[in-house]
């Protein structure tokens, strides 16, 4: 008899073999109830599976970039200097546009990695936050503007979070992507209002702010009709 099966022979009489294979069926069976693929269920992406490899690469690097450019927009805009609106916009899309560009890239070279899963959604929500917050101190939204979309972003955080617990990234709808360019245009809008508003009479940066609330509603209402 070869020395492995007399082992596992000597071994089986305490039960040590057996309790290790149903030990490492049942870490199989949960692993593969924790994370399911989309040609299986159809709803959401799997974590991918990155332990080995690097986190630091070129998308996340520019996502953590976003977040640092947060801060100098709050400066820029709230003190006041020489053109400090069209400085605080001009940081703010640059902000906005590395957004598109993390993505792009993470998917182009096949670098998506969990940190940037977690990053990503991180910096856009910090950078609209701020901005919000921003404007209202400065008195150019009102208060129940930020709390509505700011209190959806925190619903669908949350709502990511529980089906991340599952092994499901709920990957951006249209819907999303509308709301995030309408929120986008709107703020800078808002910014930039000493630009416009001499030859143009209307609100316009209002009206925008309105719309991009109808587009958080519906698109935190479809997340949840969807995910939950």
């Amino acid at each position: 008899m070869p020395e492995s099966a007399r082992l596992e022979s000597q071994l089986r009489g305490s039960g040590i073999v057996l309790a290790m294979k149903q030990n490492t069926k049942g870490n199989n069976k949960a692993t593969r109830t924790r994370v399911k693929n989309d040609s299986n269920t159809g709803s959401g992406h799997d974590i991918p599976d990155d332990t080995g490899g690097s986190q630091m690469n070129l998308p996340n690097l520019i996502t953590l970039f976003r977040i640092f450019l947060i801060p100098v927009f709050m400066i820029v805009l709230l003190i006041r200097i020489p053109y400090g609106d069209y400085l605080a916009a001009g940081v703010f899309i640059i902000a906005a546009a590395t957004d598109s560009l993390d993505g792009y890239i993470a998917r182009k070279r096949k670098q998506v990695t969990r940190l940037g899963i977690i990053l990503d959604p991180l910096a856009d929500k910090l950078l609209i936050t701020a901005a919000l917050i921003s404007l209202v101190e400065l008195g150019r939204v009102s208060a129940w503007i930020a709390v509505v979309i700011l209190g959806r972003e925190f619903a669908v955080t949350g709502l990511r979070a529980i089906k991340a617990e599952e092994g499901i990234v709920i990957p951006a709808g249209w819907l999303g992507k509308v709301k995030t360019v309408s929120q986008i245009v709107a703020i800078i809008l808002v910014i930039l209002e000493g630009l416009y508003n001499t030859f143009i009479p209307w609100p316009i940066g209002d009206w925008a702010m309105y719309v991009a609330v109808v587009f958080t509603l519906i698109s935190g209402i479809e997340y949840f009709w969807r995910w939950w």
